[in-house]
């Protein structure tokens, strides 16, 4: 038997890939080119031969600060373009050598052009703001102004000062807010005013505060700008209020400008002579339009530039990226004493050894190096890391098992068989063809669109529900086929597979509910009959069903767990766990709760009245009683006396020999009596010559035997927590039937049974509601969820390390999916 088990194929998804430990020396000259193509490969995870060094102290650090400096500028070419409302072009990878040095030139030449032509277009844009609020200003304070009010203004200045420089942008004179402010020709005696703009939002503080430093001495008249201008400072398009204040003094006046300052608003001068108002008025929107078409073409100028980089931008970003990666992994490398070679060590699959060095090869030849770069394999007594091959189907399903914990390197895969435990479970709780055809269509569509969804952003939600499609859809098959045999659409049941085995005691079916109805025929052919709805022992019937159900599918679960723990304990050569670790566990589980399933079987098949709670709680109680009309088969009672007195005797079958012998085996071995290598579940003494062997750490007893004792209690303790743990496949079950039939009957039923179209149309909206969000959303991921904790605690708790670690080789594929 155990000559024909080891004879058997192996599974590529049973057990991680074998792995060996290699070191590489790479002349100077073919190092970039060697790292770059075994990055293109994917296949070797280097080991850090610097970790005791800081970034700082590497080798390559300047040439990572010049690519971490590049990817700055790229970011920031990049947000530029997304600011201007531009798309970038997504071109093919350019796949030959990077010239940093031209790029990194390049990028600072575009950097630089592009900083100044955002300066000259912001102080364009401001001069273009001051000149439009100049406008309102003088369009909206002419109404506030009484003629033939003795006023020395600041008409008297010329407009060319005052309004705008002439030799505008590179002025640098002052801006109109600070000519506005400058004190001119003034009259202490006189009534004077001050206008300006401010945003709306702060008018009402900006009059009170006003109110308050002249003690009530001023006039303030207001009036909405007639379209919005842009913030200087937050760049948003506000509203804002044109105001005039009359006021008398020059204390006033300081006061009031110093109250504008504070708020934000822009003081202009506005003369009081109609005819000069009218001649500024021609004068600035003359100005305003020259510079409408100055900043039309500068936009144009600056869109031209970004399109350009545009073009490139995405392959820069990946040349950029992947030459930070290469000098990375380069300053995970050594020099030797010569420094002319770097010594680099990792791991690598042994059926990716022709590849590597076929790439290798291509690097030296291409590199012109005249030598060869040396590639050898080594032991290593670090254990390797965990590699399995997956594709888009089994992906998902190795993912929900490494969320768990990462297999050790080799151990039995638990991933091969959550395949289809996972999803069978999920619909054993989830049952409904109903809804399972709605889960099955959001899969379909899921697939169909793979290759457009797999090229865009998604968001977090989108981007689970689209990695798990293939879950989705092996779930949504399994729930049509569990819904079929509870016989549940949407919680009403149909006659699929012919007629039913029941029939009423009357023709009115008066008392169908009540006395019950007959059995005519043969049992209904497939699932539950459709009679069982609605009648009076259909919840007895259904919770006998899922309930006993429950527990047999739990205890096939936990068997298959054990059975694996034996396949590890074959494949590591280790015989202490066999007989005093698998064998124990198979007798205690089966004796108690193997029993219970092989009588629910034999009570189904007879169809016996029996009461298994009676049975089960005197099996522990009175093992010698009588058993009566509870009595299955004979030889039952002395059965049960021989199963209980095996489960008793398992528990120290499982605490006490293995520590001892380990012991025993440990002293031999250092007294001199034995040199035999102590097989343990972390060595393989016949693994392939080259791959990684493990390293045998310090045997201590105490520690051995409470790791022992904890982990017989456990086991205990958790096949009957575990198998009571797998009645909530009965309950959620329960729960997801009974609460579509109150949607059913409460929700749709009740109002189809108006005449009113519109009450009939809001209950179908509701009952649609309850469906899509309650059912098929909440219930999902409820049933999802507890089909993940029965995988994770009750099946791999029984023979699942899970304390491995993933192999991540260096691979220019895994940065496309990382952010900067």
């Amino acid at each position: 038997m155990m000559q024909w088990l080891k004879n058997l194929p192996e599974m590529d998804l049973m057990r991680s890939e074998k792995m060996t430990f290699v070191q590489l020396i790479i002349p100077v000259e073919s190092a970039h080119r060697a790292v770059s193509y075994l990055g293109e490969l994917g296949l070797l995870q280097f080991r850090d031969l610097n970790d005791d060094k800081s970034p700082f102290q590497r080798t390559f650090v300047n040439q990572v600060k010049r690519c971490a400096e590049m990817s700055r500028k790229l970011r920031f070419l990049k947000d530029q373009i997304n600011k201007a409302g531009l798309l970038s072009s997504a071109l093919p990878t350019l796949q030959s050598d990077v010239d940093l040095e031209a790029l990194e030139s390049q990028l600072a030449d575009h950097e630089h052009e592009l900083i100044e032509m955002n300066a000259n277009s912001e102080k364009l844009q401001q001069t273009y703001n001051e000149l439009l609020e100049f406008k309102m200003v003088l369009q909206k304070a002419g109404s506030f102004l009484i003629s033939g009010k003795s006023y020395e203004s600041a008409e008297g200045r010329e407009l060319d000062e005052n309004v705008y420089p002439s030799d505008y942008p590179e002025s640098d004179s002052t801006s109109l807010l600070e000519q506005a402010t400058q004190s001119g020709p003034s009259n202490s005696s006189g009534l004077r005013f001050i206008s300006g703009i401010i945003p709306k939002s702060k008018v009402l503080f900006f009059e009170r505060m006003l109110f308050r430093a002249t003690r009530g001495n001023l006039l303030f008249n207001q009036a909405p700008a007639d379209e919005l201008i842009m913030d200087h400072v937050s760049s948003e398009m506000v509203e804002k209020t044109i105001f005039v204040v009359f006021f008398s003094g020059e204390q006033a006046k300081t006061k009031i400008l110093k109250i504008c300052e504070a708020f934000g608003a822009n003081c202009y001068p506005v003369p009081e002579d109609l005819t000069k108002q009218t001649q500024i008025t021609q004068e600035v929107s003359l100005r305003l339009s020259e510079l409408e078409t100055t900043l039309d073409v500068g936009i144009r100028h600056r869109n031209a530039a970004l399109h350009s980089i545009g073009v490139h931008l995405s392959i820069w970003m990946n040349m950029v990226k992947r030459e930070k990666a290469v000098f990375d992994t380069l300053n995970m490398l050594n020099f030797d004493v010569t420094k002319k070679c770097l010594v680099g060590e990792g791991w690598c699959p042994i059926f990716a050894k022709p590849q590597i060095q076929e790439a290798l090869q291509r690097a030296t030849f291409d590199s012109n190096s005249q030598i060869g770069i040396i590639f050898h394999v080594m032991d290593s007594v670090e254990s390797p890391p965990t590699y399995f091959r997956t594709n888009t189907f089994t992906n998902a399903y190795q993912e929900i098992v490494d969320a768990y914990g990462v297999a050790k390197y080799q151990e039995a895969n638990p991933a091969v068989y959550t395949v289809i435990t996972f999803p069978f479970l999920f619909a054993v709780m989830f049952g409904d063809w109903g809804h399972g055809i709605c889960l099955l269509l959001g899969a379909l569509i899921l697939i169909a669109r793979e290759g457009k969804l797999s090229s865009q952003k998604l968001g977090s939600f989108m981007e689970m529900l689209f990695g798990g499609r293939y879950v989705l859809l092996l779930m949504s098959l399994f729930s049509i086929y569990c819904g079929l045999i509870y016989n549940e659409f949407f919680s009403v049941p149909y006659h699929i597979f012919g007629d039913s085995a029941y029939r009423c005691r009357d023709d009115s079916c008066s008392d169908a509910h009540t006395v019950g109805l007959i059995k005519y025929r043969d049992a209904y052919p497939f699932g539950v009959d459709p009679s069982w709805r609605g009648s009076r022992s259909e919840l007895p019937f259904l919770n006998s069903l899922k309930m006993k159900m429950s527990i047999l599918f739990g205890v096939a679960q936990m068997n298959l767990g054990i059975m694996l723990s034996y396949f590890n304990s074959i494949f590591f050569n280790n015989s202490l766990d066999i007989r005093y670790q698998f064998i124990p566990q198979m007798i205690f589980l089966n004796s108690l709760f193997g029993y219970l399933s092989l009588l629910i079987i034999i009570k189904w098949c007879t169809g016996s009245q029996a009461d298994l709670y009676h049975v089960m709680i005197y099996m522990f109680l009175s093992p010698f009683d009588d058993l009566g009309e509870n009595e299955l088969f004979w030889g039952q009672r002395p059965l049960q006396i021989v199963l209980l007195l095996s489960a008793l005797v398992a528990v120290p079958w499982m605490l006490f020999p293995k520590p001892f012998i380990l012991r025993k085996l440990h002293a031999e071995r250092f007294q001199g009596r034995t040199y035999g290598v102590l097989r343990s579940s972390e060595m393989d003494i016949d693994s392939e010559p080259g791959s990684a062997r493990h390293h045998e750490e310090e045997f201590n007893f105490s520690e051995v035997f409470v790791h022992q004792m904890i982990h017989s209690i456990e086991f205990v303790l958790g096949s009957v927590s575990n198998t009571a743990s797998y009645l909530r496949l009965w309950a959620l079950s329960l729960a997801h039937s009974e609460l579509s039939t109150v949607f059913y009957e409460k929700v749709l039923l009740l109002a189809w049974g108006y005449e009113n179209i519109l009450i009939r149309m809001v209950g179908l909206a509701v009952f649609a509601f309850a469906t899509a969000f309650i059912l098929l959303m909440m219930e999902t991921l409820s049933a999802f969820l507890h089909a993940l904790r029965l995988h994770w605690v009750e099946f791999q708790n029984k023979f699942y390390g899970g304390d491995g670690y993933k192999f991540k080789p260096f691979s220019f594929a895994a940065l496309a999916d990382d952010e900067d």
